[in-house]
């Protein structure tokens, strides 16, 4: 009878190290793609063989004299650039005590060929037993930790070199890291370790890019095992806010499946899963390590059907979950904590949905799409509702409210606010000292006071609900005129509690303290936290049902892209209703946040090109990346916007929103569509250089523009020299130098900067009566 899947993970679960199988190594070299390891001189010891095949080893160093060393030499410079900020050198090339190895490609029978063919190895058997007794918990450790991943190649049928292969990894400077080669991600080298700063756990990234057959076109392109489609949710929610969920998808797979992957909050249990009403198995879930090399976020859980699935066909699969996603702020205030993650799915693929929730009717519960049932029994509501077009994720929330509606043309906007403040955001009672009135004469002395405690007026959350719903309406209108139709033509906008929002199809997540008075959000008084409150965040979240919803990142390394796009988009809504000097205002913001330094006298940009996205978000320095994700990414696309001016800009945006219409792109694509743009004739039109210096490396320059003016009228010569500083030599941008003479319309000239100073002569019939450096602030520098 075969082993089932179950059968399997009980096996990979407990990995037994053969004491027999313990191997004296002297100059043992080996590699798994990029990785490159040299065993100088120690032991090997290998795990019995799991599944047909070995699956662990280990690898320590002898006590007097041993060594051995591993190499990764990342390809790009960003690569070189992130991996030097963790380890201080752009390639790693460390010496170590031992490595603990996880895999399944086929690691442990390419050792052992490597060892017999030298002759016959070194056998010790009793090395074998203290090192199986020294290393057995951690390598059973670190194959839980890989449990799914495991099963998810063995029990699947996943050829060997299509396996991955793990390396906890002791240096000798630089301590514990990881290192991993996995063929079935985007990115195959990882480098890396789990780290915490303070109590919080992070994984740091050092480096993560394709491998050299992925680099070179020859290994085939990546995709996904199946498609995942018409995803259809009947959920229930309980009087205590608990969840029960039924969720239904059609799966296509690409190949022959065995087993498949999906994601879930870990809030949320996996009950049964059928497969065209067959019964599967479910094995969940990963260890911390495991979730947080990945991403985090969620988890995984693997579905094994009770017979292969076969490529092309249509399978119904249907997932029994449960759990508590929703949480309570106090004063009838709920929140979604598993917002994008609380039914399966695997990964954010457009793809139809149709949900239907039953709830307690005194609540409001709010997902987008087109009604189609709306019915209250018993006390319980349930609305059934279908978006029009395909969505990546569909999310909810829930309350009691109030609510405005704002309908322009196609499109809808209701804004829906809690009656009550959370109780985080009320104020504690005044305290009031005071002197007691007396009908008696007043004698000598000081009188006593009385203290007096008078409750302070709680904040109302739906004081700014019409000036919202009117806001966003107006926004949601001018972004269709220039980006085309939205995700969905209905926006619902629903509070959160904290400090942030999220803009997922059809539905805005807006913090509490968008929705009140100035003088009731904590420090009322701050103008940039007003500001971001009441006129950037509601902007930019709407600007996320295109950019994100719409149209959205291929690969980890694009997804700032979506930030920015929405970010700047939120931009240009504040220089249309505020004008130009509030938007430069902001600007010039973050431009002083990029260069704030840390303790250690470096800048918050140089924590990491903006290419890493939420890699930047590291044990280092992990506010660094909303800086450099949101604020850099902002000054990117307004250098874009002055290069290829105002009307260009927005026409360039308005294409690639309307080109790559519920699809996913790239940095790359993204480029070519502005160099399109780009003025014909004006240096770096493919942008390649600007894309090489702001995207991929870090740095922000100091420009220094000076002038001498020679000859005489009519035939002045104006010398202009251009000198940067502060970066690296191969960085360079273009900036303005505009030349302004008596009665003639200013001239702009646009200039590249080097490593060396830039040099340009310019004729002129009569003198000029201002040159100045970039005069409109255009370009993310610091002018001398």
């Amino acid at each position: 009878m075969a082993q089932s899947a179950r059968d399997l993970a009980e096996e990979l679960r407990k990995p037994e190290l053969d004491a027999a199988a313990c191997y004296r190594v002297r100059d043992l070299a080996f590699s798994r793609e990029d990785i490159r390891f040299y065993f100088t001189d120690g032991w090997l010891i290998f795990g019995k063989p799991a599944g047909g095949h070995i699956r662990t080893a280990v690898f320590e160093r002898e006590s007097e004299g041993g060594d051995a060393e591993v190499m990764l030499l990342p390809p790009s410079k960003g690569e070189r650039l992130s991996l030097a900020k963790f380890t201080g050198a752009p390639n790693l090339n460390e010496h170590f005590r031992h490595a603990v190895m996880v895999f399944s490609d086929g690691t442990g029978e390419l050792l052992l060929k490597l060892l017999r063919e030298r002759g016959e190895p070194e056998l010790s058997a009793e090395m074998g037993h203290l090192l199986a007794r020294k290393w057995q918990e951690p390598v059973t450790n670190l194959s839980t930790s890989f449990l799914t991943k495991l099963v998810d190649d063995v029990y699947g049928g996943q050829p060997l070199e299509r396996g991955f292969f793990y390396a906890g990894v002791a240096g000798r400077t630089l301590g514990n890291f990881d290192l991993l080669h996995d063929p079935g991600v985007p990115e195959q080298i990882y480098a890396g370790r789990l780290a915490y700063r303070g109590d919080v756990p992070y994984y740091d990234i050092w480096t993560t890019f394709p491998s050299r057959p992925n680099r070179t076109g020859q290994a085939r392109a990546q995709t996904h095992p199946f498609r995942m489609d018409n995803i259809r949710i009947e959920a229930v929610l309980e009087e205590n806010l608990h969840l029960r969920a039924v969720t239904r998808a059609s799966v296509v797979p690409e190949r022959q499946l065995k087993m498949m992957a999906f994601e879930i909050s870990a809030r949320m249990k996996v009950g049964a899963v059928r497969v065209n009403g067959d019964q599967a198995e479910v094995l969940e879930r990963e260890s911390l390590r495991a979730n947080l090399l990945r991403g985090g976020g969620s988890s995984v859980f693997l579905v094994s059907p009770p017979w292969p699935l076969e490529p092309g066909r249509a399978y119904e699969v249907e997932f029994e979950h449960e759990g508590d996603v929703i949480q309570t702020a106090g004063e009838d205030v709920y929140y979604v904590g598993a917002r994008a993650n609380w039914y399966p799915r695997a990964g954010f693929v457009f793809a139809r949905h149709d949900v239907t929730f039953t709830h307690p009717a005194g609540l409001q519960l709010l997902f987008p799409g087109a009604v189609k049932e709306d019915r209250t029994e018993a006390g319980l509501r349930t609305i059934r509702r279908v978006p029009d077009d395909p969505i990546r994720l569909a999310g909810f929330n829930l309350g009691r409210y109030e609510s405005e509606s704002v309908a322009k043309g196609p499109l809808t906007v209701e804004v829906f606010a809690n009656k009550k403040a959370e109780q985080s955001l009320h104020r504690p009672p005044e305290v009031i000292l005071t002197l007691p009135v007396s009908p008696f004469p007043r004698p000598r002395g000081p009188r006593a006071q009385e203290i007096v405690t008078v409750p302070a007026m709680p904040p109302d959350p739906a004081a700014r609900l019409r000036t919202l719903a009117s806001e966003i309406a107006a926004t949601f209108e001018e972004l269709s005129r220039h980006f085309g139709p939205p995700a969905l033509p209905r926006l619902l906008v629903s509070p959160i509690p904290g400090r942030f929002g999220q803009g997922f199809p059809g539905l805005l997540y807006l913090s509490t303290l968008s929705y009140l008075d100035v003088r009731d959000r904590p420090a009322g008084g701050n103008s940039s936290n007003n500001l971001f409150f009441g006129e950037l965040l509601h902007a930019h979240e709407t600007a996320h049902q295109w950019w994100g919803n719409v149209v959205t990142s291929t690969a980890q390394q694009d997804d700032w892209l979506m930030e920015a796009l929405a970010n700047y988009s939120a931009l240009m809504i504040l220089e249309q209703k505020k004008g130009a000097k509030d938007m430069q205002r902001v600007l010039a913001q973050y431009r002083e946040m990029l260069l704030a330094k840390d303790s250690g006298g470096a800048t918050v940009e140089s924590t990491g090109p903006i290419r890493l996205g939420l890699r930047l978000q590291s044990s280092q320095n992990p506010g660094a990346w909303r800086n450099i994700v949101y604020d850099k990414g902002s000054w990117i696309m307004h250098m874009l916007r002055a290069r290829m001016g105002d009307a260009g800009f927005r026409a360039m945006l308005g294409e690639f929103a309307r080109q790559h219409r519920f699809q996913t792109v790239t940095v790359q694509q993204f480029r070519e569509t502005a160099a399109a743009h780009m003025p014909k004739g004006g240096p770096d039109a493919s942008l390649e250089a600007f894309f090489e210096s702001w995207v991929e490396s870090t740095g922000i320059p100091t420009l220094t523009l000076t002038h001498k003016l020679t000859g005489k009228a009519p035939a002045l010569r104006l010398q202009l020299t251009l000198r940067q500083s502060g970066v690296e030599e191969h960085f360079s941008t273009v900036a303005p130098v505009v030349i302004e003479t008596p009665r003639q319309k200013p001239r702009v000239i646009w200039l590249p900067t080097g490593a060396e100073p830039v040099v340009l002569t310019v004729p002129l019939r009569v003198a000029p009566s201002k040159v100045t450096l970039d005069p409109e602030n255009t370009v993310l520098a610091v002018k001398q």
